[in-house]
């Protein structure tokens, strides 16, 4: 009896003791659930704050660049503002400028007006004498066109020549023959190297090939005439054949002027050969290119120069 009492003593005391327990772990629960709910809302917070602060920061960094843009715009603008100021006042002195000439013209106008009303009885023989000034401008005026006319008649015949010639000679190299107009003629300059051997006049085969080329466009204009100059480099000359660079010079001008009438048939009252010597060089002669460039031979085509003179001297009417 006493041991099955004390066993339900026993077990009556456990069951307190659990009771505490549970009661004890409750307790806790109760104070732990608010703090575990209030950490939760603090680091809530604090994400929202920093989102918040990174917010403002990407809006501080847009209004840094829009100010960096509108200082941009500022300073654009700023030197627009000096241009439109500098073209203003431009233009206050261009209006000033004209103003002074419209002042200029209005006094000229007025003494014109009264240099008119002095002039107004013209007598017979000074309205005779303004007719022929009048006439005599007009005839001036008439041989200006025609000269002006004739210019450029030359002009367009210099043309055809030059592209005719490099058409003909396209196959022959730039250097040993060039075709330019200068002074108002067609020059074609052909090195001695393709025409002479080395101190003679004898025109090689090769050359008396190049020669009925240039010949047979000369043929096409038989109202030009023809001048054949031959030059040297300063190396003096001295043989049986040779005297001097002026001997050698005109020779082989000789030379080639008997190959065009000769063996192509141009006209000899068309050309006139001439020796230059050594005296007109296209380059310096302390070069051995340069004096290779000098030893050319010169064919110059020329206008009709009778007509041409004809045509620069003026009529009685003009002259009187």
């Amino acid at each position: 009896m006493s041991k099955t009492f004390r066993m339900h003593a026993d077990f009556e005391q456990k069951f307190k003791r659990k009771g505490k327990d549970r009661r004890l772990k409750t307790a806790v629960l109760i104070i732990l659930i608010p703090l575990m709910f209030s950490s939760c809302v603090a680091k809530k917070k604090l994400t929202r704050e920093q989102e918040r602060i990174m917010g403002f920061s990407e809006q501080l960094a847009d209004c840094q660049a829009q100010s960096n843009d509108l200082k941009g715009q500022n300073k654009d603008l700023s030197n627009t503002i000096l241009q439109l100021e500098t073209q203003l006042s431009n233009e206050k002195n261009n209006a000033a400028l004209q103003e002074k000439q419209l002042e200029y013209f209005r006094n000229t106008n007025t003494n014109l007006l009264d240099r008119l009303a002095d002039l107004s009885v013209v007598s017979k023989s000074g309205a005779e004498s303004i007719k022929k000034s009048l006439e005599a401008l007009n005839g001036q005026n008439m041989y200006i066109r025609d000269l002006t006319s004739s210019i450029r008649q030359r002009d367009s015949i210099n043309l055809a020549l030059v592209m005719n010639l490099k058409r003909s000679l396209a196959d022959v190299d730039d250097e040993d023959i060039t075709i330019e107009v200068k002074k108002g003629v067609v020059y074609i300059s052909i090195s001695d190297k393709m025409l002479f051997k080395s101190g003679s006049a004898v025109i090689s085969a090769n050359a008396d090939a190049v020669l009925g080329k240039i010949a047979r466009v000369l043929n096409d204009h038989k109202d030009l005439e023809i001048l054949v100059e031959g030059h040297t480099d300063n190396v003096p000359i001295s043989t049986d054949c040779m005297v001097d660079n002026w001997d050698l010079s005109v020779k082989r001008a000789t030379s080639v002027v008997r190959a065009l009438q000769t063996k192509h048939g141009i006209a000899p009252d068309r050309m006139t050969a001439g020796g230059r010597s050594e005296y007109i060089p296209k380059e310096t002669n302390t070069t051995p290119e340069g004096r290779r460039a000098n030893r050319r031979t010169e064919i110059i085509i020329l206008p009709e120069l009778d007509q041409f003179f004809q045509l620069l001297e003026p009529s009685a009417d003009i002259e009187n």
